[in-house]
């Protein structure tokens, strides 16, 4: 196991990239660090099951380069959850998040997920038992209430009961979870956001660190969640715009050094593609180029010419070549074709 150095100072939790399945996996937070240096990025949500009964290293291996960077986890045994946080530590996380937002029946069926928010004692366990593993930040992700549940009163007395296991960190999904009758696409769409409710939630607990997500896709919507509460988490807009983000380090952490380009962003993702391919290759049932490439398909997102960068970045016979120049391929051809 090759445990990773973490940085000596975390920033703020102002903005970060939500946990999304089957995107942000290593690959897609290594891109996303080429844009933002200060936000911070979620894996996956990963199973305790397969943490204490499959591949551990291919579901906890990162990049030193992608701190700050936590680890979502899903399971409902406080024990389990234990060791796994544990895992995660000594790999060199610097949070253990719990999902108890993620409203899909396959989760359901595990027993945790949204679900959870119906047993706020049970999640107050697990968070008491991950938190007394591990001397890092356990915190939990949810969302405000689960199904016909409207009454602010109920994520209150959740966020009370899990506080009082010594849970300091809240990410709020503004939105119910709807249990049965919708997909989890559906559950991102159709239940109202309720921002107020998170803010409701920084009032009624100042001493906690509360950070809101759901259909949050502007820069002015962030600055406008920021007057109410501590932290920003983007979804979907950070994988389909990512070069939103290129903004966020001057804004929002006061850091003064210029965004990469989106040129410099893909050249800075040359030499990883390189490591990657010449580490696990790129044929059989080694790594295969697009398994990096599909998430930078919206890094021109908006501008003249980006289906032309999508297009050659999606051509199968020049990802089997496996060549990292495919990169600055995509951007000329992008180019020539605004012309």
């Amino acid at each position: 196991m090759s445990v990773l150095k973490k940085t000596a100072k975390l920033p703020p939790r102002r903005l970060s990239v939500a946990p999304m399945m089957d995107w942000t996996d290593r690959h897609c937070r290594m891109f996303h660090r080429q844009i933002t240096r200060h936000t911070w990025l979620y894996t996956e949500m990963v199973t305790t099951g397969a943490l204490l009964h499959g591949d551990v290293p291919r579901h906890l291996d990162f990049n030193q380069e992608e701190h700050p960077v936590a680890l979502q986890l899903g399971g409902s045994e406080p024990a389990d959850l234990a060791k796994c946080a544990k895992l995660g530590a000594q790999w060199g996380y610097d949070e253990i998040n719990l999902n108890c937002g993620c409203p899909s029946e396959r989760v359901q069926k595990g027993a945790f997920g949204a679900c959870l928010m119906a047993e706020p004692s049970l999640v107050a366990d697990c968070v008491k038992a991950m938190r007394d593993a591990v001397d890092i930040d356990v915190t939990v992700k949810h969302r405000i209430g689960i199904d016909g549940v409207e009454s602010y009163d109920f994520v209150r007395d959740f966020v009370g009961t899990i506080a009082a296991a010594g849970c300091a960190t809240f990410i709020v999904h503004a939105r119910n979870a709807i249990l049965k009758g919708l997909s989890p696409k559906e559950n991102r769409e159709i239940p109202p956001l309720k921002p107020d409710y998170a803010y409701r939630l920084k009032r009624d607990f100042p001493q906690l660190e509360i950070l809101i997500n759901g259909g949050i896709k502007t820069l002015e919507e962030i600055d406008l969640h920021l007057q109410h509460v501590d932290g920003v988490m983007i979804g979907r807009e950070a994988y389909h715009n990512p070069y939103l983000m290129a903004s966020f380090d001057s804004r929002y952490y006061g850091d003064s050094t210029a965004p990469r380009s989106r040129e410099e962003v893909l050249k800075a993702m040359q030499p990883y593609l390189q490591e990657q391919l010449a580490r696990y290759g790129n044929n059989g049932n080694g790594l295969k180029l697009n398994s990096i490439t599909r998430h930078m398909l919206g890094l021109t997102s908006g501008l003249p010419g980006a289906r032309a960068f999508r297009q050659t970045l999606s051509d199968a016979r020049q990802l089997a070549a496996g060549d990292p120049a495919l990169l600055l391929r995509a951007l000329a051809r992008m180019q020539a074709s605004a012309a």
